[in-house]
């Protein structure tokens, strides 16, 4: 139980974890969804292939989009291929990085379904009964053209009155169902040759670029991630001091009219908000957090976030400080803790 719970702690820490786990899920309900699917040739010389090669390509398509939809480095990929240079310049092989790791774990879902499909050859056989050569069938010799073409049609319908007991449709069903297993195998081992090739040779050459990509793309990764989640605590907090300032503010005009008094005949003070004990495991807490509320306004908020998007700040922690808040030109002073506001905060 200890081994579990210390691996799906892992699971849920690895943002390239959880994406590996959601390619298996997706995977998975590929390989249910293809054993409960119910196939049905229509068995018609127009409609075969159409039918066949739809339920071919079509399906993996869309697992392909599913694929890309749950993978969240599909969205971090765009978004720094499109992104203003600003301050930062742009890395066209973390890009390619990104776009190769992107497509290898989409691809999974759509590959395995084809597979599949090849190795049961149902679809095979439907989709290519009409384009068999009927010299290759000594049985279909009698037939005229419109027969043949009548006949293949109905190969893959077993049940049907016209080849039921016929020994051609058997053999025509068997030929194109050995040939599609063929392609089937074939692209299963020249898979499992590339990424065999791929895993062997890969530490024959300088790991130095891999390295260094694949180290700034869990970087661009985790800086959004790490983004997004100060932002939301930034908006928590202002919301509340929001909140707060509004109660204050509307207590001391309730007090201005006349409409509320003080029992004990004193003026009212405002009341400072307490501030919630340092984390001893966080000493940096107190110094983010009054960077936080430096940011006091509606107009600041909005620069902040025009910054971060159209000037991203360099990769260099002793850069100049300019480099790092150009882009927010209204920035207020760090209110100290316990400072009361005077004026209804700008919302």
């Amino acid at each position: 139980m200890e081994r579990f719970r210390t691996f799906f702690q892992h699971f849920q820490s690895s943002s390239e974890s959880v994406t590996n786990g959601l390619c298996l899920l997706l995977a998975a309900l590929t390989i249910k969804l293809y054993s409960s699917f119910d196939f049905n040739c229509p068995c018609l010389v127009h409609y075969n292939a159409l039918y066949g090669l739809g339920l071919l390509l079509m399906p993996p398509l869309a697992l392909f989009l599913c694929g890309l939809l749950i993978n969240r480095q599909s969205v971090v990929m765009v978004e720094e291929w499109r992104r203003p240079v600003g301050h930062r310049r742009k890395d066209a092989g973390i890009i390619r990085y990104m776009c190769s790791s992107v497509l290898q774990r989409a691809l999974a879902a759509p590959l395995l379904w084809i597979l599949l499909a090849l190795l049961d050859g149902k679809c095979f056989v439907c989709a290519f009964s009409n384009s068999v050569d009927p010299e290759k069938f000594l049985d279909l010799a009698n037939m005229t053209p419109s027969q043949v073409q009548l006949f293949l049609a109905k190969v893959p319908c077993k049940e049907d009155e016209l080849v039921r007991d016929s020994p051609a449709r058997k053999a025509v069903s068997r030929y194109l169902r050995c040939l599609s297993q063929a392609i089937g195998w074939s692209v299963t081992l020249l898979l499992i040759m590339a990424a065999f090739l791929a895993r062997c040779l890969r530490p024959c050459f300088d790991q130095t670029v891999f390295l260094q990509r694949r180290y700034w793309s869990n970087y661009v990764d985790l800086e959004q991630k790490l983004f997004d989640e100060t932002c939301c605590e930034h908006a928590r907090d202002f919301a509340h001091r929001c909140v707060l300032h509004f109660f204050a503010s509307i207590r001391g005009e309730l007090w201005a009219w006349g409409l509320r008094r003080d029992p004990s005949g004193l003026s009212p003070e405002p009341a400072v908000p307490s501030q919630p004990p340092e984390d001893p495991e966080d000493p940096d807490g107190g110094f983010r957090k009054a960077h936080l509320r430096a940011v006091c306004s509606q107009k600041q908020v909005d620069g902040l976030l025009s910054s971060w998007y159209c000037s991203k700040p360099p990769l260099d922690l002793a850069a100049s400080p300019e480099l790092w808040g150009s882009g927010l030109s209204h920035r207020a002073p760090v209110v100290a803790p316990g400072t009361t506001l005077s004026q209804h905060t700008d919302v």
